[in-house]
């Protein structure tokens, strides 16, 4: 699957430490040519809704893009939180962990309210809990607005479409907007079997951040409005506008879109990352190493001891200590069986 040239043996450190895919670049290089309107008004922003619709099965959603996910987080919630309000998500999701603090800072205020969960899924009870004390009227609190579920989570697991759609019911009916964080969505697709549509709009989703930077775009993510969240598309590129993040060359976003996008790339991608992760598991359960979670996707945390990651380490492999003791290691589209035959053997050795 990778590049010949690509010849970082060992490298897990993360799915964006991966190049971009061929097709991306040969797309990005075949959009630029002759003139084309500014800020998403250029034919392949505009054609980009037809691959969108085609996905997602629907035509009634609305979308903008950006180079990173942190910012399509940002600017997706700030949306639908106000200062004065908050975002239920897991303790361990992403816009909680490592985003500086950017959905505070976009919204202007509003809170992130921290919720717990086994294998990085907020628990069913504790969204409960969270829901029922929500009360608009008492000025001392922070009442939430939005509920936040990343998929695939920040410990390589998936929510299945059940699951997506019964907290979607739930922050419905306490009448909060459902983000979804999708920097990984292929990879939790190709885990769970499910469609695009299967997990987002008909599942509840009210605005994705659909990630493909991770997948194997140069850097390219999308953020998604169904439905009645459609109504937000003009604060949105207004937010867009005001923080820098209006591309004026858009048709180099859209043209990697359209290359991961057409023709499945983007699963096929995903299929392959998830598929080495499996390998990966399997090599080290057969050693004995024991797995902080059961890998749902193209991620694999391993409790390897001190002296098992230290002499990897020194063998040339790269990847991060995680929390609860466990070491992190993430296959991509670039990822080969040799590599990964590599850190297994590296590892007995």
């Amino acid at each position: 699957m990778a590049d010949p040239g690509h010849t970082d043996l060992m490298n897990f450190s993360s799915d964006t430490s991966a190049p971009a895919h061929p097709k991306v670049l040969e797309a990005v290089l075949a959009a630029n040519t002759g003139l084309e309107a500014s800020y998403g008004n250029d034919a392949i922003t505009r054609r980009l809704r037809t691959h969108l619709a085609d996905v997602f099965g629907t035509e009634d959603f609305d979308y903008w893009l950006t180079a990173s996910g942190t910012v399509s987080n940002a600017l997706a919630l700030s949306c639908f939180c106000p200062p004065t309000g908050a975002v239920l998500c897991h303790a361990g999701a992403h816009i909680a962990v490592d985003e500086r603090g950017a959905p505070e800072f976009f919204s202007g205020g509003g809170k992130l309210q921290l919720l717990r969960g086994p294998d990085g899924k907020i628990g069913a009870a504790q969204l409960d809990e969270a829901l029922a004390r929500i009360n608009h009227d008492f000025v001392h609190e922070t009442p939430a607005h939005v509920l936040s579920l990343t998929n695939l989570t920040e410990n390589g697991t998936a929510y299945s479409v059940a699951e997506v759609t019964e907290y979607a019911a739930k922050a419905h009916a306490a009448g909060l907007t459902l983000h979804m964080d999708g920097a990984r969505l292929g990879n939790a697709l190709v885990a769970t079997g499910a469609s695009a549509a299967e997990m987002s709009w008909q599942a509840g989703v009210d605005v994705l951040t659909f990630g493909l930077t991770k997948t194997g775009a140069m850097g390219c993510e999308i953020i998604l409005l169904f439905g009645k969240a459609r109504e937000k598309k003009r604060e949105l590129e207004a937010r867009a506008k005001r923080s820098g993040h209006m591309p004026p060359k858009m048709r180099y976003l859209a043209a990697q879109a359209e290359a991961m996008l057409a023709g499945g790339l983007w699963l096929e991608l995903a299929a392959h990352a998830n598929a080495m992760a499996r390998r990966m598991a399997d090599g080290l359960q057969g050693q004995g190493v024991e797995l902080a979670f059961e890998p749902q996707g193209n991620e694999v945390f391993a409790m390897l001891s001190d002296a098992q990651a230290k002499a990897l380490r020194a063998a040339g492999a790269v990847f991060y200590p995680w929390m609860g003791g466990s070491q992190r290691l993430v296959c991509s589209w670039a990822t080969t069986t040799d590599e990964v035959d590599a850190f297994l053997d590296a590892l007995k050795s």
